[in-house]
């Protein structure tokens, strides 16, 4: 059975450049890259050139580029780093539809003493950017965490205007954004989007599992949380894995440089997908923003389709996965939660409406006769359960 995948949003598969990168250099013999011998001096020449790849492709220095273990250390390292730099008591802030990673780092701060304020969206995701600088300024807040674009919904969040906003509320937080689902998917500019730190998953982009980049400019001042080590300018502790390393620089810059023609066909299938699955399900809905005109600014990734559907949930996914379909339901960081997604609750469905959820996330492997099965095989699977609830009596799979 040929498998449709359509979940990038969770990881994408290793792309061949990454792959012989990371064979290369596996068969190298490096050392240690904190040892001064020779095959620990080509371990840390490897490391170094990796580094200089990832900040010519996100535009900033090579001494503010920090490899960590995956997207979760970068953005537990952000801020808890940061918020160790912060007085006692003082406030952190965020919104209500980041990922879990970073909503479980900052109410453990809370936990911790840092007052926490949770900002509301509106139905599409959208941060009212002017509510929130004034949130921030009223509450103190030493940190604010958004992130650029959601996993789940997709919705891209206005930094640049957020960053003004907050110059007019007179405000000066350290900005943190999770910018994992933008990386190759929209463009990067930390400078105008007004974000310190920035962290980044190389998985995301056909990047091996298991390396993570934060971006921390101008010198923001951090605290190391893993410590027992010097390794990463002392920002992390821990023997960076060179190899990895430097497969993630390979798939990072060519991310980049491939993003706009990418994004530009992607997106032209995520429309032809949406289109399909509205005139195919009765009462579908497309969670997130519309697809605005391909000259307006992003308002949602151009590879992101979450809809909410009659019959969602576990149920749908595992028919579809017997269809050769592979999708998600939320965050990948979730799978197996029975909980409502904290996402769509956000956007104000009730637990049932944040059950039903079905994102289909594109790939560059992506292709129309993908996008034509999957219309067909998503609605003739929910018209299948529908039919088999009406004949049941009640829920389906019930007695």
């Amino acid at each position: 059975m040929q498998r449709l995948y359509f979940d990038h949003n969770a990881t994408s598969p290793l792309r061949p450049e990454a792959r012989a990168e990371l064979e290369r250099w596996l068969d190298a013999g490096l050392g240690n890259p904190s040892s001064v011998h020779g095959s620990g001096r080509r371990a840390r020449s490897v490391i170094d050139e990796a580094r200089e790849r990832v900040a010519a492709a996100l535009g900033v220095r090579e001494g503010e580029v920090v490899f960590t273990s995956g997207g979760t250390e970068a953005i537990g390292l952000a801020l808890r780093g940061a918020a160790a730099k912060l007085a006692p008591g003082t406030a952190l802030a965020t919104t209500t539809i980041e990922h879990a990673a970073v909503l479980e780092h900052l109410r453990a701060l809370r936990d911790g003493g840092h007052p926490l304020l949770e900002l509301d969206v509106d139905g599409e995701g959208r941060l009212d950017v002017e509510r929130a600088a004034r949130a921030c300024a009223e509450l103190g807040a030493g940190l604010l965490s958004v992130g650029v674009a959601n996993n789940e919904i997709g919705v891209v969040q206005d930094l640049a205007g957020l960053r003004a906003a907050l110059e007019r509320a007179g405000v000066r937080p350290v900005v943190h954004t999770d910018a994992v689902q933008a990386l190759g998917r929209l463009p990067i500019d930390l400078e105008q989007w007004g974000a310190q730190l920035a962290t980044f998953s190389a998985h995301k982009v056909g990047g091996p599992v298991g390396v993570g980049v934060l971006v921390a400019r101008g010198g923001a001042a951090l605290e190391p949380v893993a410590v027992g080590g010097g390794q990463e300018m002392g920002f992390r502790a821990g023997t960076e894995s060179a190899a990895a390393i430097a497969a993630a620089g390979v798939a990072i810059e060519l991310a980049v440089a491939e993003r706009a023609a990418y994004a530009e066909r992607v997106e032209g299938l995520a429309r032809r997908l949406w289109a399909g699955l509205e005139a195919g399900l009765v009462g579908a809905r497309l969670l997130g923003p519309a697809f605005e005109a391909p000259d307006a600014r992003p308002a949602r990734l151009p590879n992101t389709v979450n809809v909410l559907t009659d019959q969602g949930g576990d149920l749908l996914l595992a028919r579809l996965d017997l269809e050769g379909v592979e999708a998600s339901a939320g965050s990948a960081c979730a799978s197996g939660s029975i909980e409502p997604s904290h996402v769509l609750l956000a956007l104000g469905l009730d637990e049932s409406g944040a059950r039903r959820g079905l994102r289909l996330s594109l790939g560059p492997d992506t292709t129309a006769h993908d996008v034509e099965q999957l219309v067909d095989i998503v609605c003739r699977t929910c018209a299948s359960l529908v039919e088999k609830q009406g004949t049941t009596g009640g829920a389906v799979g019930g007695p």
